[in-house]
């Protein structure tokens, strides 16, 4: 099923969305117009909002609230991966030339404070204080996760409850944001809460894990990035955590992360290309994807609850048709 279709519920108004989002970029100051223009023209699966509106949908919806907490969702995640590629200096993200590569390293880190402030200006229309505060806890959640990457980046030595933690601070918290506010700004109860933010987490997880395996599967082209970027930055996802426990003699990675050797980017990709290793980890994903969607059947019986089952199966179902 293609996104447009699970989308359907929400459609007119993820467009209203986009829409607000290109709305920042309309100011007076017209170098800083310039770089909000860019960085908002092109807004991906537009994943996030979405879980914002389908989480509320099947209680009180209503847009005055949800739409400013889904542009925010969008806003704050934006400003995450400036932020990223600044720390990373990654060149290309969604097919287009980063914001550092353009502008610079220092504009980079500026714009992302400033996407994460207007983030908190939507958030605050809201004029809910639990969704506000979840917002800065996660925030901080995202923040600490970003710095637990950093710290372990080129460390082969790493568990996988490492990496699932580093995980739920860097994608699933935005996700549980996305879901818990939803339900919370249509004054679900709170037992349906709960079982949002299970969904949240435990999606996000799955798309992060499907988001590694695609590091080396995907192309170029379809990612808007270099494949391998992750193992040249030196961050251990799952995969190569696999590769590296099924080979602890003979491990590229461990070369890679020694000697930042780009040869051994390739022959860590090929020898998870030719193992078991995709399907293993598409598997584990698949297991969260269940777990996501483990108590949906407690909710209302909408179009929305359903929608949020088939956008479970899209997350997984990714590079594998």
């Amino acid at each position: 099923m293609e996104l447009n279709q699970i989308y359907a519920p929400i459609q007119d108004d993820l467009s209203r969305v986009k829409d607000t989002l290109k709305s920042i970029s309309r100011i007076d100051f017209a170098w800083l117009a310039d770089q909000l223009s860019y960085v908002v023209r092109e807004t991906g699966k537009g994943i996030r909002p979405a879980l914002t509106l389908l989480s509320a949908k099947s209680y009180r919806y209503d847009l005055a609230y949800l739409l400013p907490m889904a542009v925010s969702v969008e806003l704050m995640h934006t400003a995450t991966l400036v932020h990223d590629d600044a720390i990373d200096k990654a060149r290309t993200r969604r097919g287009q030339a980063t914001i550092n590569s353009v502008w610079g390293d220092e504009i980079a880190v500026l714009l992302g404070d400033y996407l994460f402030a207007k983030a908190g200006e939507f958030v605050a229309d809201t004029q809910t204080p639990r969704v506000i505060k979840l917002f800065s806890q996660t925030l901080a959640t995202i923040s600490s996760g970003e710095i637990g990457q950093f710290r372990g980046a080129y460390n082969i030595d790493q568990k996988r409850q490492d990496y699932f933690r580093r995980v739920y601070g860097k994608t699933a918290s935005l996700f549980s944001l996305s879901t818990q506010s939803g339900a919370v700004l249509a004054h679900a109860p709170e037992a349906a809460v709960a079982v949002m933010k299970e969904y949240g987490d435990n999606l996000g997880i799955a798309f992060q894990i499907v988001d590694d395996i695609l590091d080396f599967t995907s192309t170029e082209e379809a990612m808007g990035k270099p494949v391998g970027s992750d193992l040249t930055q030196g961050t251990l996802t799952l995969p190569a955590m696999m590769l590296a426990e099924r080979h602890p003699d003979a491990n590229p990675v461990r070369k890679l992360f020694r000697t930042r050797d780009r040869r051994y980017v390739d022959e860590a990709i090929e020898m998870v290309l030719n193992s078991t290793i995709v399907p293993d980890c598409y598997q584990v994903a698949a297991e969260y994807a269940r777990d996501a969607c483990r108590n949906l059947k407690s909710i209302p019986d909408t179009e929305s609850r359903q929608a949020l089952m088939d956008l479970a199966d899209f997350v997984v179902g990714q590079g594998t048709e």
